[in-house]
């Protein structure tokens, strides 16, 4: 007789639940989440309600903190630094004794992200919205940034779409050709090197999203190993 997994159970309690409203179904179903959660008391409701809180709590601290002037600028875990196919052309410039012009180019790009981080919060709460009690298991029982993985699963592709536009509009309001293109135009004169022009907008769109979902990772990792920073009885319940 072939052998399911206790998962795999589950997925087809839930799917036949969809079309019941039967109590003892439900019953069934969350007695299953218990057994796949250790034999705690934990309902499938439970685990819903802690994950969406624990996501939003962990996706309002990192938005507010990257959005705050020097929320990128001055955090060197997420700083946006030269293009890397212009690392070179940054060590060139600084030799030549144009340091402060980098600095304000890399301040520049920075408020942009600064500015494009703003936007993120609706995306994060409708993917928050949709999970799933499926996915719910899988970021419960999963690694430590589970629910990151998830989000950035989930919300890339409408944060890189949501994001350009605000970037481009961002970098413009910063001026940040005022500040890239005398450098560009500086270093492409310099005989024998290889001209650089990145694409801005595309290099700050993705530098803002990535270090949005490291401070997400790193809020979610304090909710699930810092007692204290569960700041709910939701919160306590699932993850304690």
């Amino acid at each position: 007789m072939k052998r399911y997994s206790v998962l795999t159970i589950l997925q087809i309690f839930i799917y036949v639940s969809a079309f019941s409203q039967n109590n003892g179904l439900q019953n069934t179903i969350n007695n299953v989440v218990n057994q796949t959660t250790g034999g705690s008391s934990l309902t499938s409701a439970e685990i819903i309600k802690g994950l969406k809180e624990a996501l939003t709590v962990g996706t309002n601290s990192s938005t507010a903190s990257a959005s705050k002037v020097d929320g990128f600028l001055k955090n060197t875990k997420i700083k946006i630094p030269f293009p890397a196919d212009a690392k070179s052309m940054e060590t060139k410039l600084r030799a030549m004794g144009m340091g402060a012009q980098c600095d304000k180019f890399i301040e520049s790009i920075n408020r942009g992200a600064e500015e494009a981080a703003k936007s993120a919060a609706p995306i994060f709460l409708e993917a928050i919205k949709n999970l799933t009690i499926t996915d719910g298991l899988t970021i419960l029982k999963g690694s430590n940034d589970a629910a990151t993985k998830y989000l950035s699963s989930n919300t890339t592709a409408s944060l890189k779409i949501k994001f350009k536009p605000i970037v481009e509009a961002a970098l413009k309001k910063v001026e940040v050709t005022k500040y890239w293109n005398p450098l560009a135009s500086k270093y492409n004169k310099i005989p024998m090197v290889t001209k650089v022009n990145p694409n801005l907008d595309d290099y700050v769109t993705t530098k803002a999203i990535d270090g949005l979902f490291l401070l997400i990772a790193e809020q979610e990792l304090l909710i699930r190993t810092d007692a204290g920073s569960r700041i709910s009885d939701i919160l306590k319940k699932v993850f304690g």
